[in-house]
């Protein structure tokens, strides 16, 4: 049995949104995080080693870290089809988009939110400006990362910058708000929210 460690309106919601795609049975378990406002406190119940959410547990095994569940839950789930499979064309697309929001998107966002130089070097991170060309070019001619093929991409880049426009850090120009629309308009996304909601 599936286990989401969640903690509602937080980057966990995601994972409910993904769950709910790929239409596996599974299991809550809500516990407290620290919030970025200072509220909460670390849950003596919650098995990531950080105290943070997203993890998931399968049978007693833990999976942390949203990349890492997405390819662990799109690798266990292949027929439902959210992430391409070793020897589909689109599986190297897919593992470089995973990565690249870990290792550029989500840094760019954090500097550019923390007012931060990016620190020069071919080891740095992209620039906020510079990751969003990139989606951009990307999504320039199609509807999603990996063309007509919704994925797990799309739930975690499209709740990301749905997120991140619903709190006001992010003025979504119209090809990305035309993105986030087809993301979030899904059956699955109005689902999740309504079991986030409690």
């Amino acid at each position: 049995m599936l286990t989401l460690i969640h903690a509602p309106r937080s980057r966990s919601t995601r994972m409910l949104w993904l769950l709910e795609e790929l239409g596996v049975p599974y299991e809550l378990k809500i516990v407290d995080i620290q919030r970025g406002d200072g509220r909460g406190a670390r849950d003596a119940d919650n098995p990531h080693p950080y105290g943070r959410v997203p993890a998931l547990l399968n049978d007693g095994k833990l999976v942390f870290e949203s990349v890492a569940i997405m390819l662990y839950l799109t690798d266990t789930f292949p027929k439902a089809g959210l992430g391409p499979a070793v020897g589909d064309a689109d599986r190297g697309d897919y593992l470089s988009w995973l990565a690249f929001y870990t290792g550029g998107v989500e840094p760019a966002f954090a500097a550019g939110f923390l007012k931060m130089d990016v620190p020069p070097g071919a080891a740095a991170w992209p620039k906020q400006a510079e990751a969003m060309t990139l989606i951009e070019d990307r999504l320039k001619d199609r509807p999603f990362l990996l063309g007509e093929r919704f994925s797990a991409l799309d739930v975690l880049y499209g709740s990301t910058f749905n997120f991140f426009t619903m709190i006001g850090a992010l003025q979504a120009p119209d090809w990305l708000a035309a993105y986030v629309k087809r993301c979030i308009d899904r059956p699955a996304f109005a689902r999740a929210q309504a079991k986030d909601n409690g």
